[in-house]
């Protein structure tokens, strides 16, 4: 299954290992370090220009992908759970 995570962008559902909320988790320094670390080794990918409201994290074949989202992480997370081809 495939899951639209804004603009012309879909991941495999069975990659995605968790969706979050930018200005919720940003304030952690964990966080920060993961982002940072993530930009710094260019597996970031960014969907939009516009102001950033989720990230998500995938991993195929082992390796890691940030995805940052204008798209709020409810809504992504209601589509996860929509158990459907969300385009």
């Amino acid at each position: 299954m495939l899951l639209h995570i804004g603009n012309d962008y879909m991941v495999d559902t069975r990659d995605v290992v968790g969706i979050f909320d930018i200005e919720n988790t940003t304030v952690e320094k964990c966080t920060k370090i993961l982002l940072d670390r993530v930009e710094k080794e260019h597996k970031c990918v960014y969907t939009t220009y516009e102001m950033p409201k989720s990230f998500i994290i995938t991993v195929k074949n082992g390796r890691e992908k940030v995805y940052i989202s204008q798209l709020a992480a409810g809504t992504l997370r209601k589509r996860l759970a929509g158990g459907e081809n969300n385009f």
